[in-house]
């Protein structure tokens, strides 16, 4: 990858969680704990989730600099979803904590010098080596992928208001 495009997407890192919570203010929050289908996450496990791999792509990216060629750590997101009793979690601090570990980590990358982008670790849900530009390809979308799952809850939710 060119120094330029990591550039644009360690800016788009910086702004996807943004794009996650405009998406968010646009939802009532009567509609956040409702699930378009019983294995679908509602709003809230959502938010959640982002603060769970928030935190895990925080320590991803660590290791990565620090301690390349050693292994991450997997979690299944679905267990950790019901095991976890997300809808118990307190949704203003999880938002808060995932915006701060946000801006910890981009803080953190954007002035890496080149030479670490190339470094790899070993995840055990990818048979190659996963490198930090992959990890930055992933996470400088996730939130925008679940601000597209979160509108579409609430599409499906004011579908089955009016009927």
């Amino acid at each position: 990858m060119e120094k330029a495009e990591r550039q644009a997407l360690i800016e788009k890192y910086a702004s996807a969680f943004d794009e996650f919570e405009a998406a968010l203010n646009a939802i009532p929050k009567e509609a956040w704990l409702f699930k378009p289908a019983p294995d679908a996450w509602s709003v809230h496990e959502n938010i959640i989730h982002l603060l769970d791999s928030e935190t895990n792509s925080f320590l991803r990216a660590r290791r990565l600099v620090a301690e390349p060629g050693l292994p991450l750590m997997a979690y299944d997101q679905d267990l950790w979803a019901v095991k976890l009793d997300y809808h118990s979690e307190n949704i203003e601090d999880a938002l808060a904590l995932t915006r701060l570990v946000r801006k910890v980590t981009y803080d953190f990358i954007k002035n890496l010098p080149d030479e670490v982008w190339n470094n790899t670790v070993v995840h055990p849900e990818y048979d190659e080596p996963y490198t930090f530009e992959k990890w930055l390809r992933i996470y400088s979308n996730h939130p925008r992928a679940h601000a597209q799952q979160i509108t579409e809850n609430y599409r499906v939710w004011q579908e089955q208001q009016t009927n």
